[in-house]
C-alpha cells in the first residue's frame, strides 16, 4: 500500500471515528438542547480537507442522527442545508486565516457567527413554515435556544476545535515524521 493510500485511509478513518464520536455525544439522554459538538468539529475539517469536507460532515452529522433517532422529516433537510452552508463557509473562511496566529479566536469568531446564521436560517423558516407557528412566538423562543447554542458552541469552538486540528494537521504531523529523517537517511544512504 503506497504512503498516500495509507493517508487517505487515515483521513477516512478519522472522518469517520468524528461522525460517530458527534453521533453519540447527541445520543446522550437529557443532554440540553443544541449542546453538541458538531460545528466545533466541522471546523477542523473544513479547515484541514476544504469545503467540500465540511459541508459533507456537517450534513453526514444531522443525516445520520435523524435516521438513528427516526425522526428524519423536513426540518432535517433545512438543518442539514444550513449546517452544510456552515461546512462549506468553513473551508473558505479558515483557507484565509491558514497563517495567522489567534487559532482559538478564529474558531470563536466563527462559531459565533455560524450560530447565528444556523439559527436564523432554520429557527426563524421550519416554525413558521412547516408547524403554522407564528413568527413572533419562533423569535420568541428562538432566544433561549440560541443562547444555550452560543455559549455551547464557543466552549466548544476553545477547546475542543483547536484539539481536533491538531490531530489533523498535515504539515504539523509531517514534520514531526521527518525530523527523524536526517539521522535515518544519513544511516542508510543512498547509492546508485
Amino acid at each position: 500500500m503506497s504512503t498516500d493510500q495509507k493517508k487517505h485511509r487515515g483521513n477516512w478513518l478519522k472522518f469517520s471515528l468524528a461522525l460517530f464520536l458527534c453521533l453519540l455525544a447527541r445520543l446522550v439522554p437529557l443532554r440540553a438542547p443544541n449542546v453538541e459538538p458538531i460545528l466545533a468539529t466541522m471546523m477542523p475539517f473544513g479547515r484541514a480537507y476544504g469545503p467540500l469536507v465540511g459541508f459533507s460532515f456537517a450534513v453526514l452529522s444531522i443525516l445520520l442522527y435523524d435516521m438513528a433517532t427516526g425522526t428524519l422529516g423536513v426540518q432535517t433537510f433545512f438543518t442539514a442545508g444550513a449546517y452544510g452552508l456552515l461546512g462549506l463557509w468553513a473551508g473558505h473562511y479558515f483557507k484565509k486565516r491558514e497563517k495567522k496566529k489567534g487559532d482559538k479566536m478564529n474558531y470563536v469568531t466563527f462559531a459565533i457567527l455560524g450560530t447565528l446564521l444556523f439559527d436564523g436560517l432554520t429557527g426563524f423558516t421550519v416554525g413558521p413554515i412547516f408547524y403554522h407557528q407564528s413568527f413572533w412566538g419562533s423569535v420568541v423562543g428562538q432566544i433561549p435556544f440560541t443562547a444555550l447554542h452560543l455559549v455551547s458552541n464557543v466552549a466548544f469552538a476553545l477547546t475542543l476545535s483547536p484539539a481536533i486540528y491538531h490531530l489533523l494537521d498535515k504539515k504539523r504531523q509531517t514534520e514531526s515524521e521527518n525530523q527523524f529523517s536526517p539521522a535515518i537517511n544519513n544511516l542508510h544512504p543512498k547509492t546508485t
